[in-house]
Protein backbone atom coordinates (compact mmCIF):
# COMPACT_ATOMS: atom_id res chain seq x y z
CA UNK A 1 0.00 0.00 0.00
CA UNK A 2 1.29 3.33 -0.46
CA UNK A 3 2.57 5.62 2.16
CA UNK A 4 0.22 9.02 3.14
CA UNK A 5 2.69 12.25 3.60
CA UNK A 6 0.88 15.28 4.71
CA UNK A 7 2.49 18.80 3.40
CA UNK A 8 3.31 20.98 6.43
CA UNK A 9 1.27 23.52 5.11
CA UNK A 10 -1.81 21.64 5.08
CA UNK A 11 -2.18 21.94 9.22
CA UNK A 12 -2.01 25.61 9.39
CA UNK A 13 -4.46 26.11 6.41
CA UNK A 14 -6.97 23.76 8.89
CA UNK A 15 -6.43 26.14 11.40
CA UNK A 16 -6.87 29.02 9.59
CA UNK A 17 -10.53 27.86 7.15
CA UNK A 18 -8.96 27.35 3.77
CA UNK A 19 -10.19 23.85 3.60
CA UNK A 20 -14.12 22.71 4.40
CA UNK A 21 -13.10 19.28 3.63
CA UNK A 22 -16.62 17.97 4.03
CA UNK A 23 -18.03 20.10 1.39
CA UNK A 24 -14.84 21.74 -1.11
CA UNK A 25 -13.79 20.23 -4.31
CA UNK A 26 -11.09 17.67 -4.05
CA UNK A 27 -8.39 16.28 -6.39
CA UNK A 28 -5.77 14.46 -7.51
CA UNK A 29 -2.38 15.06 -9.48
CA UNK A 30 -0.12 12.52 -10.44
CA UNK A 31 3.66 13.24 -11.27
CA UNK A 32 6.67 11.60 -11.19
CA UNK A 33 8.77 14.40 -9.62
CA UNK A 34 8.88 13.97 -5.50
CA UNK A 35 6.75 16.18 -3.90
CA UNK A 36 8.04 17.77 -0.56
CA UNK A 37 6.74 18.58 2.30
CA UNK A 38 7.35 22.32 2.57
CA UNK A 39 5.33 22.43 -0.52
CA UNK A 40 2.50 24.85 -0.58
CA UNK A 41 -0.15 25.38 -3.43
CA UNK A 42 -0.87 23.01 -7.19
CA UNK A 43 1.89 25.28 -8.92
CA UNK A 44 4.26 23.92 -6.27
CA UNK A 45 4.00 20.40 -7.82
CA UNK A 46 6.06 19.81 -11.16
CA UNK A 47 5.55 17.58 -14.10
CA UNK A 48 2.24 16.50 -13.32
CA UNK A 49 0.16 14.68 -15.63
CA UNK A 50 -2.94 16.31 -17.69
CA UNK A 51 -6.35 14.42 -17.95
CA UNK A 52 -5.10 13.42 -21.72
CA UNK A 53 -5.86 9.76 -22.56
CA UNK A 54 -7.84 9.07 -19.43
CA UNK A 55 -11.38 8.77 -19.30
CA UNK A 56 -14.11 10.93 -17.91
CA UNK A 57 -14.75 14.50 -18.05
CA UNK A 58 -13.26 15.14 -14.71
CA UNK A 59 -10.54 11.73 -13.67
CA UNK A 60 -9.34 13.50 -11.34
CA UNK A 61 -12.24 14.44 -8.84
CA UNK A 62 -12.82 12.81 -5.62
CA UNK A 63 -15.91 11.63 -4.00
CA UNK A 64 -16.25 12.40 -0.21
CA UNK A 65 -17.87 9.62 1.35
CA UNK A 66 -17.81 10.71 5.27
CA UNK A 67 -15.91 14.18 7.18
CA UNK A 68 -16.97 13.46 10.36
CA UNK A 69 -15.38 13.71 14.19
CA UNK A 70 -16.73 11.03 16.69
CA UNK A 71 -15.29 11.52 20.36
CA UNK A 72 -12.88 14.40 19.30
CA UNK A 73 -11.39 12.51 16.40
CA UNK A 74 -11.76 13.96 12.73
CA UNK A 75 -11.93 11.64 10.26
CA UNK A 76 -11.74 12.07 6.32
CA UNK A 77 -13.17 9.27 4.28
CA UNK A 78 -12.74 8.83 0.30
CA UNK A 79 -14.25 6.64 -2.22
CA UNK A 80 -11.60 5.47 -4.46
CA UNK A 81 -11.11 6.26 -7.49
CA UNK A 82 -10.49 4.20 -10.79
CA UNK A 83 -8.53 6.09 -13.66
CA UNK A 84 -8.76 4.34 -16.75
CA UNK A 85 -6.36 5.11 -19.58
CA UNK A 86 -7.69 5.40 -22.93
CA UNK A 87 -4.10 6.19 -24.51
CA UNK A 88 -0.41 5.90 -22.66
CA UNK A 89 -0.59 7.34 -19.10
CA UNK A 90 2.78 8.38 -17.44
CA UNK A 91 5.32 7.33 -16.00
CA UNK A 92 3.62 8.98 -11.95
CA UNK A 93 4.81 8.00 -9.10
CA UNK A 94 3.11 10.16 -6.64
CA UNK A 95 -0.61 11.58 -6.20
CA UNK A 96 -1.00 14.37 -4.50
CA UNK A 97 -4.32 15.39 -2.92
CA UNK A 98 -5.25 19.40 -3.32
CA UNK A 99 -7.67 21.59 -2.65
CA UNK A 100 -9.52 22.83 -6.13
CA UNK A 101 -12.27 24.97 -4.36
CA UNK A 102 -9.36 26.92 -2.32
CA UNK A 103 -8.22 30.22 -3.79
CA UNK A 104 -4.88 28.73 -4.33
CA UNK A 105 -5.27 24.98 -4.90
CA UNK A 106 -3.91 24.18 -1.33
CA UNK A 107 -2.48 21.00 -0.66
CA UNK A 108 -3.15 18.22 1.46
CA UNK A 109 -0.65 14.85 0.93
CA UNK A 110 0.62 13.00 -1.06
CA UNK A 111 0.61 8.91 -1.39
CA UNK A 112 4.37 7.48 -3.10
CA UNK A 113 3.83 4.22 -4.50
CA UNK A 114 7.03 3.30 -4.20
CA UNK A 115 8.02 2.96 -7.96
CA UNK A 116 6.82 4.53 -11.18
CA UNK A 117 3.54 3.61 -12.60
CA UNK A 118 2.80 3.29 -16.86
CA UNK A 119 -0.49 2.50 -17.89
CA UNK A 120 -1.40 1.20 -21.55
CA UNK A 121 -4.54 2.08 -23.45
CA UNK A 122 -7.04 0.11 -21.85
CA UNK A 123 -5.57 -0.35 -18.25
CA UNK A 124 -7.00 0.76 -14.84
CA UNK A 125 -5.29 1.83 -11.94
CA UNK A 126 -7.53 2.11 -8.79
CA UNK A 127 -6.53 4.94 -5.30
CA UNK A 128 -7.18 2.76 -2.53
CA UNK A 129 -8.25 5.07 0.10
CA UNK A 130 -8.67 3.04 3.46
CA UNK A 131 -12.60 3.40 3.98
CA UNK A 132 -11.79 2.23 7.53
CA UNK A 133 -9.34 4.51 9.12
CA UNK A 134 -9.79 7.32 6.37
CA UNK A 135 -7.44 9.34 4.34
CA UNK A 136 -6.87 11.44 7.53
CA UNK A 137 -8.00 12.01 10.90
CA UNK A 138 -7.20 14.57 13.22
CA UNK A 139 -7.29 14.31 17.01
Amino acid sequence: MATFNKFNSFVEAVAEKVHNLGSDTLKVALTNTLPTSANTVFANLTSVLATTNLSGATPFNLTTTSSAQTSGTYKLVLADLVLTATGSVGPFRYIAIYNDTATNKELIGFYDYGSSISLASGETFTLDFDAANGVLTIA
